[in-house]
């Protein structure tokens, strides 16, 4: 006698992309000075700026608004070499993406400053950490960096910190009601990273289990994890 199994149904990991234009940009006292200064380009205290804050605080989001704006080429930190700088500035503008300690090439990047100075280029950096808390070797880069005027991204007060929430759940097309928003607000750590990861989780489970993201679901996944 042949037995019938249920087929389980699957949640495969689909890429979700996160928009970036300046109308999906979620404004709050935690960004506000950051991107005062994107919106006051190309009016800045100087033509290198910083944007320091942690993993998912909006640095890359506002670092889109501004090249859409300025016309400016973006690379990675890590990826940045002596070839590559001069198509970097190709521009006049250039993002380098996340400065990492220890990641980059400390001389290709020395140079890009160099050069951007002499075209009077703007240079948009974004890092985790402020340039002060960097070990560089090269000491005229550790010079120049730490005069480089920084602007940090703190972390989200509690309307900010709901309205990502609300806006992971709508990148991922995902619903989620207000019962259930306050719940899993007041019940995870208030950080980007931990909202991003909530909704994924969420994501992921009720299409496991066909059902939809309730209270109940988000309790039972926050039990759990």
């Amino acid at each position: 006698m042949s037995v019938r199994v249920q087929p389980r149904q699957l949640a495969f990991a689909l890429p979700h992309a996160e928009s970036l234009s300046r109308d999906d940009f979620l404004e709050g006292s935690a960004n506000a000075e950051a991107l005062g200064l994107v919106d006051s380009w190309p009016d800045w205290p100087n033509k290198v700026m910083l944007l320091a804050g942690p993993e998912g605080s909006g640095k890359s989001h506002l670092a889109a608004i501004w090249a859409e704006e300025a016309g400016a080429r973006s690379t990675m930190a890590h990826a940045l070499t002596a070839a590559t700088v001069p198509g970097a500035l190709a521009t006049g503008a250039v993002v380098v993406e996340d400065l990492t300690p220890d990641s980059f090439d400390e001389r290709a990047l020395f140079h890009l400053l160099n050069l951007a100075r002499e075209d009077g280029a703007y240079v948009l950096i974004t890092a985790r950490i402020v340039p002060v808390a960097m070990e560089i070797a090269l000491r005229d880069l550790r010079s120049r960096l730490r005069a480089v005027p920084v602007v940090q991204l703190k972390a989200p007060d509690d309307h900010l910190f709901k309205a990502l929430i609300v806006k992971f759940c709508a990148d991922r097309q995902m619903s989620m009601d207000e019962a259930t928003l306050n719940y899993v607000a007041s019940r995870i750590e208030r950080s980007f990273v931990a909202a991003r990861h909530t909704v994924e989780l969420l994501d992921g489970e009720a299409l496991r289990l066909g059902r939809p993201v309730t209270r109940a679901l988000a309790a039972e996944l926050l039990r759990e994890s």
